[in-house]
């Protein structure tokens, strides 16, 4: 796997979860200019508004999911990765429980850290709760994500890429998540616990150190 190959399949995922209220903004945009309708342009000043709003909310979030936010060598505060989360499940009936006792964490571990919400939040299929969790001990870095639902599915290629059980060639866009996750945990000499019960879903990371800084 090259750097260029994942930075492609990564692409990929952020265009397809982009794709969607991006359009939204063009079609908000097409009909307001040939809507005379007062009630009608405020509807479509609505959608474009809630359109906006979604596609800030899911950048924000990727910006430190995926990307070098803070810059390199950096750490992640831990409210502004807390606000990122919120604003990407706020329309998904989700609960977030934010139980993350360092006020930063290093980029990485955050990295870890948030994509494993957005997977967990992503397997409840009809919202619930989400606990997520991260607490320092000494050299240690103990992680932990459990979503709790009426309903809740993880897609077993998301299961096998987390585990590293997925080759790269054959990945699709929608496990880029779950495979940099295991790509972090790897470096770190870690590994993710994933435990699937009635209701609940969670995992955990115990990183030995502080994860590899770019």
């Amino acid at each position: 796997m090259s750097n260029v190959d994942f930075a492609s399949l990564l692409c990929s995922r952020l265009c397809h979860d982009l794709v969607g209220p991006v359009g939204s903004i063009y079609n908000g945009v097409e009909l307001l200019v040939d809507e005379d309708d007062p009630e009608m342009r405020a509807k479509c000043l609505d959608l474009l508004a809630d359109s906006a709003r979604q596609t800030a909310n899911k950048l924000k979030f990727f910006r430190i999911a995926f990307g070098a936010a803070g810059g390199f060598g950096a750490q992640i505060d831990a409210r502004e990765a807390k606000t990122a989360l919120e604003g990407l499940f706020g329309d998904k009936r989700i609960a977030l429980d934010w139980l993350v006792g360092p006020a930063a964490l290093p980029k990485d571990a955050m990295k870890i850290l948030l994509n494993l919400a957005m997977t967990a939040g992503d397997a409840l299929l009809r919202g619930g709760r989400l606990n997520v969790a991260a607490e320092q001990r000494g050299a240690t870095i103990e992680l932990a994500v459990r979503a709790e639902g009426d309903r809740i599915l993880l897609d077993p290629e998301l299961k096998a890429a987390l585990e590293g059980r997925t080759a790269f060639a054959d990945l699709a866009p929608r496990a880029a998540a779950a495979f940099l996750v295991h790509t972090l945990v790897r470096e770190a000499a870690a590994q993710v616990l994933v435990s699937e019960q009635e209701g609940a879903l969670v995992f955990g990371v115990a990183l030995a150190s502080p994860p590899r800084q770019p």
